[in-house]
């Protein structure tokens, strides 16, 4: 799925704030599939410019409250608010590459956003530049490295110039080589500003890194909401106990 621009999502119990408070605000919603809840009375407001980590052991919904968020999930109970006109991008664990150059891969995701022509040429040239791979512009997708590949998807995804950034465990699949690359390209994003980043991981030193917000959830509940700080305070003693076993390693991922 290509990272593409969301303006309003098309699916009831969605509100378009204006003015807005927040970019994104969650009031109590749910999300099922058939018997299994995937996310439980969830609420949570996203203010731009913040750097928010959702953690949690395999199956407790960060990858589904990343969907809510971009607007591909539609919630079964409670209404998602979001301001008017709010751009995002999302880039996912195995990006999809299409059968074209790496160029065209980013030129196809701003055709898509409706980006005019007279613009595409220079945003697509800037992007592969931002994450190192203007050499690589005309060589086929499908034959770049892992890494590369996932540096593609997230040229992809700045070339829209986004408000906001989700990323659902954009490193996991990578070699620790890659892993180093794709973080540090996602840190430089915020040296003097940058989008507000979303993103799910189970890599806690990356999360350290990089958020200033930490949401831990817990079979589709939201059991925690600190800061990163606050959430990392003396192996989370103030945490519950569940999350201070994941802290520690003790709980499966």
């Amino acid at each position: 799925m290509l990272e593409l621009t969301l303006a309003e999502a098309a699916y009831e119990g969605v509100r378009v704030m204006q003015p807005a408070r927040y970019q994104i605000a969650l009031d109590r919603i749910s999300v099922r599939f058939g018997g299994v809840l995937a996310l439980d009375d969830v609420s949570l407001e996203v203010r731009s410019g913040e750097r928010i980590a959702f953690i949690g052991a395999n199956g407790s919904g960060k990858s589904t409250l990343l969907r809510v968020l971009h607007g591909l999930q539609p919630v079964s109970t409670g209404h998602v608010e979001r301001r008017a006109a709010l751009t995002q991008a999302m880039l996912f664990q195995r990006p999809a590459m299409l059968r074209l150059s790496a160029a065209a891969n980013v030129a196809l995701g701003l055709w898509l956003a409706g980006v005019p022509r007279s613009q595409r040429r220079l945003r697509v040239a800037e992007a592969l530049e931002r994450v190192g791979l203007g050499a690589e512009a005309q060589r086929a997708a499908r034959a770049l490295s892992g890494g590369q590949q996932q540096r593609l998807a997230l040229a992809r995804a700045l070339a829209l110039r986004p408000e906001q950034l989700l990323l659902d465990e954009p490193t996991a699949s990578l070699d620790p080589s890659a892993k180093r690359e794709i973080e540090a390209l996602i840190a430089a994003l915020f040296v003097g500003g940058g989008p507000t980043l979303l993103f799910a991981s189970h890599n806690l030193g990356q999360v350290k890194r990089l958020a200033t917000r930490v949401v831990y959830l817990e079979h589709g509940r939201v059991v925690a909401d600190l800061g990163v700080n606050e959430f990392f305070a003396e192996g989370g003693a103030a945490l519950p106990p569940a999350a201070r076993l994941f802290l520690k390693g003790e709980l499966p991922w």
